[in-house]
C-alpha cells in the first residue's frame, strides 16, 4: 500500500528483455538503500513493482507482459525518470490516500496551462472509467496523489502546484502524453457494496 507521495524521482538504468518479459534496473538518489530489501514493494510511475535486486543506490525489478502491456510502463526507455515510493510503512503519516499500485487505466494528457505559479492539466480517461472521478476526489496519476477540480464528460482537471512539478514527473509532462491512472479505492467499494444491495433487494422481491 502506498500514500502517492512521490518521495524520489529516479532514472530507468537499463532494460533487459527476459523471454518476454522484462528487467527493468532502477536507479535512485534520495530513497535510503539501507530501507529496501529483497521482496519489497516499491511504487515505479504509480505501478507497484517488487525489488528483486539491490544494487546500491538502485534496485532491479522483474515487468511481467501484463503490465508491460496495460500500463505506460512498456513505454520507458534508459534514462527515462520515474516516481518512486517505498511501501507504507505502521506508523506513517498518511499525507496523500491510499493507493494500490494497481493500475486501473491509462489516461491521457489533453491540455496544459498555466494558472499563477501552478500548471492545470486535463486528462482523458477510458469511458469505463469515467464514472469512478468526482469532484474534489482523489486520483493517482503516474503515482502521484491528486484532488480533482473538475469533471467534464471523460475529461477531468488537476492542479500541479510548484513542490509538485519540481518533485515529481508530472511537471514534464506535454499534451499527448500517456499517464498511468489509479482510481480512488473508495468509489471501487461503494460500487460494489451498491451493487451487492441491489441484487438482495432483487433476490427478495422475486422470492
Amino acid at each position: 500500500m502506498f500514500t502517492g507521495i512521490v518521495l524520489d524521482v529516479g532514472r530507468v538504468q537499463k532494460l533487459e528483455a527476459r523471454g518476454g518479459d522484462v528487467r527493468m534496473v532502477i536507479e535512485f538518489d534520495r530513497l535510503d538503500p539501507s530501507g529496501i530489501r529483497i521482496g519489497d514493494s516499491i511504487c515505479v510511475q504509480g505501478c507497484c513493482l517488487t525489488a528483486t535486486e539491490l544494487l546500491g543506490k538502485a534496485f532491479a525489478a522483474d515487468v511481467s507482459r501484463e503490465t508491460l502491456n496495460l500500463t505506460t510502463l512498456g513505454d520507458l526507455r534508459d534514462g527515462t525518470p520515474v516516481n518512486l515510493e517505498p511501501s507504507l510503512k505502521a506508523g506513517d503519516a498518511l499525507g496523500g490516500h491510499l493507493v494500490s499500485g494497481h493500475i486501473d487505466g491509462v489516461a491521457t494528457v489533453t491540455a496544459i496551462s498555466g494558472d499563477a505559479r501552478s500548471q492545470r492539466i486535463r486528462i482523458s480517461v477510458p469511458a469505463d472509467l469515467a464514472r469512478y472521478i468526482a469532484r474534489k476526489g482523489s486520483v493517482a496519476v503516474d503515482g502521484v496523489s491528486l484532488t480533482v477540480n473538475e469533471v467534464d464528460g471523460n475529461e477531468f482537471g488537476v492542479n500541479i502546484i510548484p513542490h509538485t512539478q519540481a518533485v515529481t514527473t508530472l511537471g514534464r509532462l506535454t499534451v499527448g502524453a500517456r499517464v498511468n491512472l489509479e482510481i480512488d479505492q473508495v468509489a471501487r467499494y461503494v460500487e460494489r457494496l451498491l451493487c451487492a444491495s441491489s441484487n438482495v433487494g432483487s433476490s427478495y422481491v422475486v422470492l
